[in-house]
């Protein structure tokens, strides 16, 4: 009597995963699974065919192992299915593939670092010969720049707040405040690597933090002269140069595709606590300068005499308040998957 396995399935954009659930089998046939093997119901001949919900290339790959027989079938076109077969109620027999199975975001995830580790590869093979591309000079030369930019504001704030304590906190845009500018505006270059390709990284992510903190600085800070002397510049300065400090050494090391373990989990870790930290200050200094700019009326939009009034730039920064908390919310998604990738994928090379 012929049975029918235990079928696990998982997907990626150009290839399907099948696994069945059969020890020591010997598979006669792929185009219609047909094999002799030990299943849930002990010793016999299991069989099972699936209607894929799109064509697949006629090419099957198969291998059979003490445990079960992994299959492969690639797509004849890439892209993400909505499910398996074509119709929508699936086979009893058939089931997700947990240890294999991922949404689209982290499968197209997945494949980005496949891409990025063989272009790493083809910078070992272009070192080896003595050859730095142009592109990873220039992006050497920009994070190298940003590394010492951020590291000097950091270390002179520390430095100062330990020598003068609590004062150190109402002078800090006067004395921090230009080289948090040069830096703050070199880093609209990362919107444009992302947007032309120069780095393989969500434009929209980028975005929301260079113009969110660019925003603050040169909006609410540089433009009130009552906020240089609030201790919130000083939070928002210390946070965001506390990120920065570990983010561009990594970038730097992996131009030239190497890798210091510590380095790299303080990359995908030190921002759990200081990233929600850091849109907490902007989001304070964005409360303190709401009555400055009532009271100035600075930025505010004039409206005919007939009407008699204006709008005030503060309307904006309360809708801009609500979009600070969902621009955090996008960027902690973007940056706790990336973390779950990196590590999980070290840990796959571990086993």
């Amino acid at each position: 009597m012929t049975l029918t396995p235990l079928v696990y399935w998982a997907q990626r954009h150009e290839e399907i995963y099948l696994r069945v659930e059969l020890t020591d089998a010997q598979v006669s046939s792929t185009h219609l699974l047909s094999s002799l093997g030990r299943g849930a119901k002990g010793q016999h001949n299991y069989e099972f065919s699936l209607e894929f919900l799109l064509p697949v290339k006629p090419e099957v790959r198969h291998k059979s192992t003490q445990r079960q027989v992994n299959i492969t079938v690639r797509k004849q076109q890439r892209g993400w299915w909505e499910r398996l077969t074509v119709l929508e109620r699936k086979p009893v027999f058939l089931a997700p593939d947990f240890d294999r199975w991922l949404d689209e975001s982290d499968a197209e995830m997945e494949l980005q670092e496949k891409e990025e580790k063989k272009n790493r590869l083809k910078t070992v093979r272009h070192t080896e010969e003595g050859f730095i591309s142009l592109k990873t000079s220039f992006l050497l030369v920009y994070n190298l720049v940003q590394f010492l930019g951020f590291s000097w504001i950091f270390v002179n704030m520390t430095v100062r707040l330990f020598i003068f304590g609590q004062d150190s906190l109402y002078d800090t845009f006067h004395t921090i405040s230009d080289a948090m500018f040069f830096c703050q505006t070199l880093a609209l270059v990362e919107v444009f690597n992302a947007a032309f390709g120069v780095v393989r990284t969500g434009v929209f992510p980028t975005l929301i933090q260079v113009v969110g903190r660019n925003f603050v600085l040169f909006i609410i800070f540089g433009s009130l002269e009552e906020m240089h002397h609030r201790p919130v510049v000083f939070f928002a300065f210390y946070l965001w140069s506390a990120i920065e400090i570990f983010r561009y050494p990594f970038y730097m090391l992996g131009c030239f595709n190497t890798e210091w373990k510590t380095l790299t989990w303080l990359r995908y870790s030190v921002w759990i606590p200081l990233y929600p930290l850091g849109v907490l200050a902007e989001a304070v200094a964005v409360v303190q300068s709401i009555p400055i700019f009532d009271q100035t009326k600075l930025y505010s939009i004039p409206l005919p005499k007939a009407i008699g009034t204006s709008i005030n730039f503060s309307y904006f920064l309360h809708v801009y308040l609500i979009l600070m908390c969902l621009g955090l919310f996008i960027n902690f998604r973007h940056l706790y998957k990336q973390r779950k990738r990196r590590f999980r994928t070290k840990k796959r090379k571990t086993h």
